[in-house]
């Protein structure tokens, strides 16, 4: 009996061994983390860049790239509530700064093409008054583009393009008479890229719509920027020809024009990568270094300040010039409507994304021992 007792607790021993390793296999996983899916990395992102007052992806500001002038806000505010007078006196005021009366005009169309009862009392008001001609011609070319909707061509219905081209052809003749009533304001003939752009204006009809433009202002940002849409491959161009576009421009352009923005931007819409290889070349090392000196020199209160800057935080981030891209986004941070976020369905989340990652890169390099 002694020697079967003694070789049964021999027998035992090995499953003991196993019941006390299950019982220490079943705490562990009980008791220890979950696997990293990043969201911890993206937690810990997200609170460095709250610990520098940078706003969460609910409180960015998706209709503008930057805040407006509290009298342009002011008057647009008045719009809304359906006094015209306001906006007739601010762009009054504005007079020749083309820059800013393309801005403006553009921000009253954009309400007009929505809801123009205001617009129409202005006209009836002053029929001839160039800036409220300047306004319906830009409206109409906004409610076209609404009319065709945001969608690639293969997902547009024939009634979306019919009514597209409608109100495209009837834009044409509103900016013919814009320009006539003010004949030394480029602003009629920058909304008429977008013309030349729906309707496809062949190349040598739009150099016509640009000479017109240079003319008058030859480095004027929205002109550029509108064109280098034109010249893109995804539009009437290709990229070999955005790119010449931008380049020229940005070569020819004073400091503080804001046109280095057009290498970057003629860049962004051609690259294909899904690395950052193209963003490090010497190429672009030296088109984000022309456009920090560019926005530098740049009047602070210029309306395309702010555009420029989103694309300096972006490219600054892909040469993990960090601290440098936190620099930008804090100047920017809270508008969120400009390349490249304006590009994606959630536009405020993906700036986010992008900036806290820069904040928490920032944090790790300043925590690092020396």
């Amino acid at each position: 009996m002694t020697v079967l007792f003694w070789i049964l607790g021999i027998l035992a021993v090995p499953t003991a061994i196993f019941v006390l390793w299950l019982a220490w296999v079943f705490l562990r996983e009980l008791f220890s983390p979950t696997p990293d899916d990043g969201t911890d990395d993206a937690a810990r992102a997200a609170e460095a860049a709250e610990r520098l007052g940078l706003l969460p992806a609910e409180r960015q500001n998706t209709d503008l790239a930057a805040p407006l002038p509290a009298e342009w806000a002011t008057a647009l505010a008045a719009v809304r509530g359906g006094d015209w007078v306001p906006a007739a006196e601010r762009l009054a005021a504005i007079g020749r700064d083309w820059e800013r009366r393309s801005a403006f005009a553009g921000l009253l169309a954009q309400i007009a093409a929505e809801e123009d009862a205001w617009l129409l009392a202005w006209e009836a008001v002053r029929p001839d008054d160039p800036d409220a001609a300047v306004v319906r011609a830009r409206s109409t070319v906004f409610l076209a583009w609404e009319l065709r909707g945001g969608k690639k061509a293969q997902y547009t219905t024939r009634e979306q393009f019919d009514g597209f081209h409608r109100a495209l052809t009837a834009a044409r003749e509103e900016i013919a008479r814009a320009a006539a009533l003010n004949p030394d304001d480029p602003t009629p003939f920058v909304a008429e890229i977008w013309v030349a752009l729906g309707l496809g204006y062949p190349n040598a009809r739009m150099d016509k719509v640009w000479a017109e433009i240079t003319s008058r202002a030859p480095h004027h940002y929205e002109a550029h920027y509108s064109a280098l849409q034109y010249w893109c491959a995804k539009w009437r161009g290709s990229e070999r020809l955005a790119v010449d576009f931008a380049e020229r421009a940005a070569a020819d352009a004073p400091p503080g024009s804001l046109l280095t923005a057009l290498p970057l931007i003629a860049h962004f819409e051609h690259d294909e990568s899904d690395d950052t290889a193209a963003d490090n070349t010497p190429l672009m090392l030296a088109r984000v270094e022309a456009a920090l000196t560019d926005a530098a020199a740049a009047d602070p209160s210029h309306p395309r300040l702010a555009e420029l800057r989103h694309l300096l935080a972006f490219y600054l981030h892909l040469q993990d010039r960090n601290e440098a891209a936190l620099e930008q986004f804090k100047l920017v941070d809270g508008y969120v409507n400009a390349l490249p976020w304006r590009y994606r369905d959630d536009m405020a989340g993906y700036y986010c994304q992008v900036r806290n990652t820069v904040a928490e890169a920032v944090r790790e390099a300043a925590a690092a021992p020396a």
